[in-house]
């Protein structure tokens, strides 16, 4: 090596060179960004700007199902979409006018809520045939359309019952005795959570159910059920129940007669700040979230997926599964508690 030079200094002096050298598309190509970067953003605008997702839940004003809006009108803005809401306030001829209309307006996608397993299957068949994307969420009717989005809820009543049985069952020294409070019978969520519940319980002899009522997903039908359930049978041992808001009135009825400590009361649930409460308050022994917020994504996910494979409406299945998991006392806090949403808007004209 040269006196006064250094291996620094060479690399340094080989760099200056080789950039002087370099190309001129090159330093255009670095000024503008890549093709491919340009060619996918082209693609991906192209399938979904200016496009139109509707939302029809049950309700607003319910935690669970703003949440859902929430998330969805949140993604669609960001992608230049267009957001179209309904609500039918609980009022099931209201919704299915509702869907009628909005097949009509032609969305290119829509996403509903099933009240049961019937109601709205027709519509959504003609949706498809009319071009539209149909997602159904968290609760499915008996047809099935190009996607699914929610929880299994065979899988959410088998892990509530398996936990219920580790408490009541064989061994526990209790009564066993579980009062169980479901939601509208022809609801998908009663229908496959009974199964994965009665499955699990009756394989241990020692667990009693004494009490298996539908509140209709209503937290005053919950209270007065559990009311009369817990002066026939005060020793009761557990009360699992289809969704928190509406076990809520459950928990306050075991909670009136004072046994609260004794009787564990589980929830299946979106997993909002209202359903943490209960369980921070001792409301609820556990609780078993389905994480509304995560829900909502999976479904902008689905609309994604089903825009962007250029599939024809009604050509494809596809689910969107989410994980159920466990709060109690330790978790019931910070980001496994979304805040209570207000009721999403539309944002393309009606």
């Amino acid at each position: 090596m040269t006196k006064g030079h250094s291996w620094a200094g060479i690399a340094a002096s080989l760099a200056a060179l080789a950039w002087l050298g370099l190309p001129t598309t090159a330093l255009a190509q670095e000024e503008s960004g890549t093709k491919t970067a340009h060619e996918l953003r082209a693609d991906y605008d192209k399938d979904l700007k200016g496009k139109t997702i509707a939302f029809l839940p049950i309700a607003t004003g319910v935690p669970l199902m703003d949440e859902w809006g929430r998330v969805i009108k949140t993604e669609a803005e960001w992608r230049g979409m267009k957001f179209i809401i309904r609500d039918p306030a609980l009022n099931m001829s209201a919704m299915q006018q509702a869907l009628t209309a909005l097949v009509d307006q032609k969305p290119d996608v829509l996403i509903v809520q099933n009240p049961s397993v019937t109601l709205l299957m027709k519509e959504l068949k003609r949706a498809e045939s009319q071009g539209i994307h149909v997602i159904q969420m968290n609760m499915s009717s008996n047809y099935k359309s190009d996607a699914f989005v929610g929880a299994d809820w065979y899988e959410v009543g088998r892990i509530l019952a398996e936990d219920v049985v580790k408490v009541c069952g064989t061994g526990s020294g209790t009564s066993g005795e579980v009062q169980i409070v479901q939601g509208e019978l022809a609801a998908a969520a009663s229908v496959d959570q009974i199964a994965g519940v009665m499955d699990t319980l009756k394989k241990d002899s020692a667990i009693k159910v004494v009490s298996n009522q539908a509140a209709n997903w209503d937290a005053n039908n919950a209270l007065n059920i559990t009311a009369t359930v817990i002066q026939q049978h005060p020793n009761l041992c557990a009360s699992i129940g289809f969704w928190g808001i509406m076990q809520s009135g459950a928990a306050q009825a075991i909670r009136n007669a004072g046994k609260i400590e004794q009787v564990k009361v589980y929830a299946s649930g979106e997993g909002s700040q209202l359903d943490c409460d209960q369980v921070t308050q001792g409301n609820f022994h556990k609780f078993l979230s389905y994480t509304a917020t995560e829900q909502g994504h999976d479904a902008f996910v689905a609309a994604e997926a089903l825009l962007e494979g250029g599939t024809k409406p009604g050509t494809t299945h596809k689910e969107f599964y989410t994980r159920p998991i466990w709060l109690d006392k330790t978790d019931a806090s910070g980001a496994n508690c979304y805040p209570v949403p207000k009721p999403p808007t539309s944002t393309a004209s009606n």
